[in-house]
Order: C-alpha cells, then sequence, then structure tokens
C-alpha cells in the first residue's frame, strides 16, 4: 500500500526492478510491478510521505530465485519481510549492513550458507528484529556481528545447522534485548555466562542442539524470563531449589531429553505463573513434591521417563485445576491412582503406564468428562471388566491403552459396552488374557489401531473383521488362535485401498504416541498400516486374496502352522517394507515376482521346506542368510547349497524354455565363433607357407 503523494525515486524503482530480475518465479507480482507505474503502488511497497521505500513485505508470495543486493541500495527501507518463499543462495551482505533497517525476516526459505560477519569498522546498526529461522544456513553466529546490534529485541536462527558455541555478548551488547530462539540447530559447548544481565530477556530457546554443562547460576538472574526451553541437549546436574524460585515469571520449563539428575525442586510450588513442566527423558528420582499442587496454573506436567519414585497421592492435584495434560509413564510410582486426579475436569490426556501402580478404577474417572486419551498399560491394576465398564462412560475417548494389567483374567464378552464407539486406538495386550477375540470390538466403527498381542486368546479371527472400515493396524500375535485366514480379513478397506482415509477423524496426538519396538508418532494416521498374526496356530494356506492388501507395509505370518506355497500375489503388496513367513511349513518356490517389491527392508522365510533357488534380484541382494535358514531345500550362492544349471534357469525371470533358448544360442555362438577363428587360422597358415615356398 503506498502512503505517499509523491512518486518514488526512479534509483529505488530500480533496484526493485533489480530484485525482481533476479527471481526464477516472481509468484505474480510483475504484473504490478510495471515499469511504467509509480513504485509506491507496487504490490507489497510502502512509501514514505515523500516517496522513499520504507518496507517491503513480499511473504509467501511462491517467490523463487537469489535475493538481489540490490535490496540494499533501499537507503531508507525499515521492514524487509520474505519470509514464506522458497528463496535460495546466499543471503547478501549489503542486508546486514543498511542503517535504516529494523525489522528483517527471511524465514521460511532456503538460504545457505554463512552469516555474513559485519566488519569490526561498521557502526552500531538499528536492527531490532532478526528472523533467520528454518533455512540451511552453516557456521558460526560471531560475537563480532552481535556488538554492532545494541538495539536488538529477537533473534530468531532457530532451524539451521549453525554450530560452534552460543555467542556470549547478546545480553552485553543489547540491554533490550528479549527473545533468543536458537533451537534445532548444532550449537555444542556450555551455555555461556552473561545470560543473567539480560534483564529483559523473556524468551530463551536452545533446544535440540548439542549443549553439555550444567545450567549456569547467572540465568537465574533473568529473572524476566517467561519461556525457557533447552530440550534434547547434553545438559547435566541438579536444579537448585533457592535458584529456581527466582524465576518467579516462568511460564513454560523445558528440559526434557537431556541428563539433569536429582529431586524436582520444592520451590517449583512458588512458580505461580508457571502453566507448562517439561522434564521428562531425564535421570531426576525421589519422590514428586507436594508443592507441585501449589503450581495452580499449570496445564501441562510432563515427567515421564525419569526415576521418580514414591505415590501420586503426596500432590494435590484438585489445586490445578486448568490441568490438561498429565504424563508420569516410565517412572517407578506405587500406590493407587489417587483420586484427586479426577477432580481435574479439564484433564485430556492422562499417561501413568509402565509404572508400579495397582488398585481397580473407581467411577470417579467419569468426572473427568473430557478426557481423550488414558494409557495405563504396564502397571498391576485388576478387573478389566470393570475397567472398561467405567471406561465407556467417557464419551470423548479416542485412545485407551490399558494392557500389561489384568494378568490371567478372562477377555470380557459381554457385548453391552456401548459408548466405546468413538475409540480408535485400542490396547489390551501384553495381559495373558483367556478367552476369543470378543464380538462388542465389532461396534468400534472408528478403530484404527488394535493391540491384542501377546494374551491367551483362543478360537478364530471374527468374520466381521472387514466391517471395521478405518481399521488399518492389527497385532494378535503371540497368541493361540486357530482355523485358516479368513478371506473377510484380506477385504479390510483401509488395507485395500486409502480412499476411506478421506472420511477418518485423524488423532493428533498432545504428546507422543509411544508404539513398539521404540517408535513415537504425532498423529494415528502416521502408524504404518500393519497386519500381524505372527505366534498363532493358523492352519492351511495363505490366501491368494492377501494380494489385494495394497496398502500395507508390513505382513507377519510367522511361526503358525501354515502350508501351501507362498502366492504370487504377494508381488502386488509394492508398499510392503516388512515380510515375515517364517517358521511354518510352506512348500515350493520363492516367487521371483516378489523382486518388484522395491521397498523390502525385512524378509524372512527361514524355517519352512521351501526349495529351488533363492532369488537375486531387487532387495533380495541385501538379505542375509538368516533369512533363509533352515530350509535345506533352497540354493543360493550364499547358502550352502549352490544352484546347478537346471535350478538356475528356474531363478531366471524368463521362462525355462527362454532360459534353454538362450544357452542353446550362447553355445551355437561360441561354437561357431571356435570353428571360425580355426578356419581363419588354417586359411592364413596356408597362405603363409605358399608366400614361404615361393
Amino acid at each position: 500500500m503506498a502512503t505517499s503523494t509523491i512518486a518514488c525515486l526512479e534509483q529505488e524503482k530500480s533496484s526493485l526492478l533489480r530484485f525482481l530480475a533476479g527471481l526464477s518465479q516472481d509468484g505474480g507480482i510483475s504484473k504490478s510491478w510495471g515499469n511504467g507505474t509509480d513504485c509506491c503502488v507496487w504490490e507489497g511497497i510502502t512509501c514514505s510521505g515523500d516517496g522513499v521505500v520504507i518496507e517491503v513485505s513480499l511473504a509467501s508470495k511462491g517467490l523463487k530465485g537469489q535475493i538481489s543486493p540490490s535490496l540494499g541500495d533501499l537507503t531508507s527501507l525499515s521492514h524487509l519481510n520474505l519470509s514464506y518463499n522458497s528463496l535460495s543462495g546466499v543471503f547478501p551482505e549489503e542486508l546486514m549492513s543498511p542503517s535504516s533497517i529494523t525489522v528483517l525476516d527471511v524465514s521460511f526459505n532456503h538460504l545457505k550458507g554463512h552469516l555474513q560477519e559485519l566488519n569490526s569498522s561498521v557502526s552500531d546498526r538499528p536492527l531490532h528484529v532478526l528472523n533467520i529461522s528454518s533455512n540451511r544456513f552453516i557456521g558460526e553466529l560471531t560475537s563480532i556481528t552481535w556488538e554492532k546490534m545494541r538495539n536488538l529485541v529477537t533473534i530468531n536462527a532457530s532451524n539451521n545447522s549453525f554450530t560452534g558455541q552460543i555467542p556470549s555478548s547478546f545480553c552485553i551488547s543489547s540491554p533490550s534485548f528479549a527473545v533468543l530462539d536458537l533451537g534445532y540447530n548444532q550449537f555444542f559447548g556450555s551455555i555461556p555466562p552473561g545470560i543473567g544481565k539480560c534483564s529483559n530477556l523473556r524468551i530463551l530457546k536452545a533446544g535440540h542442539n548439542n549443549i553439555n554443562g550444567t545450567l549456569p547460576d547467572d540465568i537465574f538472574s533473568a529473572t524476566s524470563l517467561e519461556y525457557l526451553s533447552f530440550p534434547v541437549n547434553r545438559l547435566q546436574g541438579t536444579i537448585d531449589d533457592a535458584l529456581m524460585m527466582k524465576l518467579s515469571n516462568l511460564v513454560f520449563l523445558h528440559l526434557g531429553g537431556n541428563r539433569f539428575s536429582g529431586k524436582i525442586p520444592d520451590s517449583i510450588g512458588q512458580l505461580k505463573r508457571l502453566e507448562e513442566l517439561h522434564m521428562g527423558h531425564n535421570n531426576i528420582s525421589g519422590e514428586l513434591p507436594s508443592s507441585l499442587g501449589d503450581s495452580t496454573n499449570l496445564v501441562i506436567i510432563n515427567l515421564h521417563v525419569n526415576k521418580i519414585t514414591g505415590e501420586l497421592a503426596k500432590v494435590n492435584f484438585s489445586n490445578i485445576p486448568n490441568l490438561k495434560i498429565l504424563d508420569l509413564s516410565a517412572n517407578y510410582f506405587t500406590g493407587t491412582i489417587p483420586e484427586s486426579i479426577y477432580s481435574c475436569s479439564n484433564l485430556t490426556w492422562l499417561g501413568l503406564s509402565f509404572n508400579k501402580l495397582h488398585g481397580q478404577l473407581t467411577e470417579k474417572i467419569e468426572n473427568v468428562k473430557s478426557l481423550t486419551f488414558i494409557s495405563l498399560s504396564h502397571n498391576n491394576f485388576t478387573n478389566i471388566t470393570r475397567a472398561l465398564y467405567i471406561l465407556k462412560r467417557l464419551r470423548k475417548l479416542n485412545t485407551v491403552l490399558i494392557g500389561g494389567n489384568f494378568m490371567h483374567e478372562a477377555m470380557p464378552e459381554d457385548e453391552a459396552f456401548a459408548g466405546l464407539e468413538n475409540i480408535q486406538v485400542l490396547g489390551i495386550n501384553d495381559c495373558a488374557l483367556t478367552g476369543k477375540i470378543p464380538n462388542w470390538l465389532s461396534k468400534l466403527k472408528k478403530l484404527e489401531l488394535l493391540l491384542l498381542r501377546n494374551n491367551k486368546l483362543s478360537g478364530p479371527i471374527p468374520t466381521w473383521i472387514n466391517s471395521l472400515n478405518f481399521l488399518r493396524y492389527v497385532d494378535i500375535s503371540n497368541n493361540s488362535l486357530t482355523g485358516v485366514i479368513p478371506t473377510s480379513l484380506t477385504k479390510m478397506p483401509m488395507l485395500k485401498s486409502d480412499k476411506n482415509s478421506v472420511h477418518m477423524d485423524q488423532i493428533v496426538f498432545q504428546m507422543p504416541f509411544f508404539l513398539p519396538p521404540s517408535l513415537h508418532y504425532r498423529t494415528s494416521t502416521a502408524v504404518p498400516k500393519m497386519l500381524n498374526l505372527g505366534n498363532n496356530k493358523f492352519t492351511g494356506a495363505i490366501p491368494m486374496e492377501i494380494g489385494d492388501l495394497k496398502e500395507l507395509l508390513s505382513l507377519n505370518l510367522s511361526f503358525n502352522n501354515l502350508n501351501g506355497e507362498i502366492p504370487q500375489s504377494l508381488s502386488n503388496l509394492r508398499n510392503l517394507m516388512t515380510l515375515d513367513l517364517s517358521s511354518n511349513h510352506l512348500t515350493g518356490e520363492i516367487p521371483s515376482t516378489l523382486e518388484n517389491l522395491h521397498f523390502l527392508s525385512k524378509f524372512n522365510v527361514s524355517y519352512n521346506d521351501l526349495k529351488g533357488p533363492v532369488p537375486i534380484g531387487g532387495q533380495f541382494s541385501t538379505f542375509l542368510s538368516s533369512s533363509f535358514a533352515g530350509n535345506p531345500k533352497l540354493c543360493s550362492p550364499m547358502l550352502v547349497h549352490h544352484c546347478n544349471l537346471a535350478e538356475a534357469a528356474l531363478s531366471s525371470p524368463f521362462s525355462t524354455k527362454e532360459y534353454v533358448d538362450k544357452v542353446m544360442f550362447i553355445i551355437a555362438f561360441s561354437l561357431f565363433f571356435v570353428i571360425g577363428v580355426l578356419y581363419d587360422q588354417t586359411i592364413l597358415s596356408r597362405y603363409f607357407l605358399l608366400n614361404r615356398l615361393r
């Protein structure tokens, strides 16, 4: 928008047109930037009253190409925003040097190289805000540059590849300095001293780097801090109780994914403004301080994967009415679930898995009507029937993980679980439950992930399995299920086509969702489509129709009593990454068409009765011999039994007839070649002999 009444200067128009000329894609701004018009009315350009360009704002315009240094010739330019484009190349030094720019934002582009260091002779710069985040910058952030930025308020250099140590001059040079974000880089070394001199520092973020050492004492002198975040580094040591209470303005504390030890400081309760406490994945021990309940504004408490002991009842959770996420999983808590947790009516996420809790769920959990996620797995809870009857009353629940409890109880078969219809993720695994796969599961029409592994369930797979239109992850391994693999299993809509995913209500987990072996997911749709029937008592042949499950990424039929041949139709599963058919009674040959599975990274057919040559094309050249062990009739250069000519012919992608024809051609060609050479040698010998006689 133009604010001037005078046309822009020709020199300034020329600088802008040179910038435009350096773009390979201009996002359509060239329609506005005409040579014969006033540049003050051009799209994204703002001028002062005397026709001087003071702002260039071209965020999210689809620009591609390089940033021309000509923008540095706009001597009155104060605001430059080129964020959220696809600009590449180096960042012009000329844009760091102008004495006019106060706000510079080139975030979310593809800029690379070093950030040019200012000459020590350059006078102080007026820059207030610098955002260079989400690019491809490398090298160090040298102190000399920042010593010339005495008016800096905000630096965001996150999500790049900067290295070296964090400069120590930010606070010394800029008394108004308030925001520093260096997250997702490759900084190393310790946190530099001097942070405490930033009397106005409100946000300090440097997560996901390689920073080590302890939190320096003077960081607690930055009493204006509201946001302190150093997750996923190598920080260690304890957090001083007396120092922590000095950060009375703290709203967000994230020190997860480090090596902190000792106890959570008692003074945590004096941080009355604290809303989020993240200290998961550390070595914190001791008991929860009862003072935690005094931080009455807490919304998130994340202390998972530590060594915290004692009973949860020590904390009065009823004093924390705004609590939405409580994740205390993978610790050593004992006792029962305190009823004060059930007074947190805003709670949406409750993670208490992998502890030593016991007892039964009580009806008071019905007060937590906002609960969408509950994980109580791997504790010592009892009475699964009661637990399910209570949980069904929480109508907003979409994820229920209660495996590793209720040991040796019976799987409830009562079909009166009306209320679980909104469940999308259900885990009742590792319980040694007896009984059958219950029919009430057929009512969970939104179910996406079903985990029933490591139980003692018997009987067949129910035929209604394909009526669950969104089921995409099935793990019923390590049970005692019998019968043949039903064709209904090969008609599961989400495993045949992803068209149904359009109608899915995707879960966006508020905290990472864990699935073995050690993978964390943020959304339910990110979980790979899997069918695991391993370690049961299934009989019969692998149905040919299994080749219809074209969306499968993982198929495990190992440790069963399956017989017959490996169906050729498996080669239709072009997305397959894992295929395990080991420890069955399969016969025949390994289909050579499986070479077409280009994403296959894990393959196992060991301990069957297979014969013939092992395919050698595609991914098969990467599989270890152990993938084929226990099949003495298989042959391959990598196995003890090498293939003879007839067997090698069978391993060819051509038919046997084509292979024999090719061999005969090669033999005939070789024979004619040898005869030809002998003939030539005979003729030449006679020629030289006649010449000698003459």
